[in-house]
């Protein structure tokens, strides 16, 4: 994170849904709720996200959503599960954690692919607000999140992934991400070093 103006950073909120993280989700038997859980996910995003509003940097809530019928498609094992029954658009499941409600201000984006910037006009407008740099955090790591960080990469995007901000399905899977897959594609660090770069990067407007 090398911002030096609120206005050319922006925060992405990846698919922090019921069916995601919650203990009461579509997939908390695979371990989802649980990781969400130890990596405190929710509170360390609500964290981000308050110093971002505070900023007044924008913030994007993000949610993957399954329309009526097959239009997402079953041609990879992830939109396969998805078509169980997750993620219906209008369902609890499909809603952001009420912990992380958004405000005004804050955009909110469907999609039903797995990248952010497929499916939605996400990059047009971070061109539109002067966008140079984003911090991302979210669920699942190794997927949504994953997805995400490689595409604002080659979109030209500055990207910042905030590893005790994201969660997945295990530690193992979240290893395999921040260890391996995205070591190459972003800068990778946690809550409190993306916190303290917002205090020092806007003084005067955020309080510790």
């Amino acid at each position: 994170m090398t911002t030096s103006s609120p206005s050319s950073l922006a925060v992405l909120v990846v698919d922090m849904q019921n069916d995601t993280v919650h203990h009461q989700g579509a997939f908390a038997d695979s371990g989802a709720a649980d990781h969400a859980e130890a990596q405190q996910v929710i509170a360390n995003v609500s964290r981000i996200v308050s110093a971002a509003r505070a900023a007044d940097s924008t913030v994007f809530f993000n949610r993957i959503v399954v329309y009526p019928g097959d239009v997402g498609g079953l041609n990879a094992p992830v939109f396969k599960m998805l078509a169980g029954g997750s993620f219906q658009l209008g369902s609890w499941g499909a809603q952001i954690v009420d912990d992380l409600t958004p405000e005004p201000g804050d955009i909110v984006l469907d999609r039903n692919r797995m990248s952010v910037f497929n499916g939605t006009g996400i990059d047009t407008m971070l061109r539109n607000l002067g966008v140079s740099e984003v911090v991302v955090v979210g669920a699942w790591t190794n997927m949504a999140v994953e997805h995400t960080v490689r595409d604002a990469a080659d979109h030209g995007y500055f990207v910042t992934i905030v590893s005790d901000a994201t969660s997945t399905l295990s530690a193992e899977w979240q290893q395999g991400a921040l260890g391996f897959g995205l070591t190459n594609i972003a800068t990778i660090e946690d809550t409190d070093t993306v916190l303290s770069r917002f205090y020092s990067a806007y003084p005067g407007k955020l309080s510790r």
